[in-house]
């Protein structure tokens, strides 16, 4: 039998680092400490362990199948210890709970802001602890523990999470006032991608809905400029680079500040489905489970709402 208090924090944390990044340097980096002194954690924690749990090559390492093994659980210690911390800053700072959230632009663009107020007026002694994220991030997020929440995309992949719908909103083309375009008020969505287009990174779960609407009615989008936020995309368009295809309510936030116009996408799916993903629903904290419950309960009331 192993000897459980050999396992030392820093080096499990160092190991999870170092598989993450594919790289003991960079691990190494990450903790403020030498390669040297890195090399040395991670060869006492094969020791220890007794097998070997990183494969070393030009490009950097890789986890063995016995170090993915580590990694996955060394993930749950990891999380629980920092929850655990967390719960004891709660008791000098007063806090009776710590929401862990992270959510995607859609979801900081439309419904979470509002969704967020009430839950602070409801729950005024709950930290609120926001990242902003594209999904894909925020899914590693959560899989790692260091999230309890997250809003993403429904067409991104969740292995290992529980989710929900938990907001429903239309894609809009937003073109600048005097752009050709704007006198309609619906456009074809065939003839909405024959114009440049201004989008989130193509890895982002709203460009690839996109790329999918563009697919289904046989185009080919023309993506000219790539930008971070919906903020930057909408001052593109603005400015004559493009247009951009946004959830309608984040489109409603910068249209009439930059004089944009919205208009409906006929013939192709414009539906944004964003879900609330979570490891399991039954080991939510307090605070994030009383969210999760506000969430369903305004779903049901409102299965259509925005």
């Amino acid at each position: 039998m192993i000897n459980l208090s050999r396992f030392d924090l820093v080096s499990l944390r160092l190991f999870v680092a170092v598989v993450d990044a594919g790289s003991l340097t960079a691990g190494a980096e990450r903790f403020g400490i030498s390669l040297a002194a890195a090399s040395k954690r991670i060869a006492e924690l094969e020791q220890h362990c007794g097998v070997g749990l990183l494969q070393r090559t030009q490009r950097g390492v890789t986890a063995t199948s016995d170090g993915l093994t580590l990694h996955r659980h060394a993930i749950e210690v990891v999380a629980r210890l920092e929850q655990l911390a967390q719960a004891v800053d709660d008791f000098h700072s007063s806090a009776s709970g710590h929401l862990r959230l992270c959510a995607n632009p859609s979801a900081f663009g439309g419904f979470l802001p509002r969704v967020l107020a009430e839950y602070a007026s409801r729950y005024p002694k709950v930290t609120i602890e926001l990242e902003d994220a594209l999904s894909e991030d925020a899914v590693r997020i959560v899989q790692k523990g260091l999230a309890e929440l997250a809003v993403i995309g429904d067409n991104v992949p969740c292995e290992g999470l529980e989710t929900m719908v938990c907001n429903v909103d239309k894609l809009v083309l937003l073109v600048p006032m005097g752009h050709p375009l704007a006198a309609q008020a619906q456009i074809p969505a065939e003839k909405a991608f024959d114009h440049d287009l201004v989008t989130l990174a193509r890895s982002a779960s709203l460009t690839r809905k996109v790329m999918a609407a563009a697919e289904a009615v046989q185009r080919t989008p023309r993506i000219r400029v790539q930008v971070r936020s919906f903020d930057a995309m909408c001052r593109m368009v603005a400015s004559g680079l493009g247009l951009a295809i946004l959830p309608r309510l984040a489109a409603a936030l910068y249209a009439d500040a930059l004089q944009l116009v919205q208009l409906e996408i006929k013939g192709t799916a414009t539906e944004r489905v964003l879900l609330l993903a979570m490891r399991r629903r039954s080991d939510l904290s307090t605070a994030a489970a009383a969210l999760v419950e506000m969430i369903e309960s305004e779903a049901s009331a409102h299965p259509s709402r925005p």
